[in-house]
């Protein structure tokens, strides 16, 4: 599949981009679980705190899957339901209005590529991935 060194690198980078990113973002679930969990409530979610907790865990562990190599199809599944799930309960900007309906839309599409990015990583999560673990394929 990856047929030459620059491939290989550049899959390896879109692994860490992604994968880190969203690790990093679960991280700050950690980091403000009492603010996060107060907009959750806001949203109408059941069990904010533990929303939160879980979304974190889910974000941390599924985008270091894809970084490392890990149960890469789990993650990357696991991300895209995700993502596609936040994007409607959480970022709903056909309720808002002015800035509030631009800057909840700006959020939903940023989770509609996301989970597009997911499922390009599922669609070639069972290859043997260069500068990985290679662990649960």
């Amino acid at each position: 599949m990856f047929e030459s060194t620059p491939m290989e690198v550049a899959f390896l980078l879109a692994r860490i981009l992604f994968g880190g990113t969203l690790a990093f973002t679960g991280l700050n679930h950690f980091m403000d679980v009492e603010g996060m969990a107060g907009y959750a409530e806001f949203k109408g979610l059941p069990a904010p705190k533990l929303s939160v907790l879980g979304s974190g865990a889910l974000l941390v562990l599924g985008g270091l899957s894809l970084v490392v190599g890990v149960f890469p199809a789990v993650g990357a599944a696991a991300l895209a339901v995700f993502l596609l799930v936040a994007a409607v309960t959480m970022h709903d900007f056909w309720r808002m209005e002015g800035e509030d309906a631009q800057n909840e839309m700006t959020s939903f599409l940023k989770n509609v590529y996301g989970a597009g990015a997911a499922l390009a990583f599922l669609a070639v999560a069972s290859a043997t991935w260069p500068y990985a673990l290679n662990i649960g394929f």
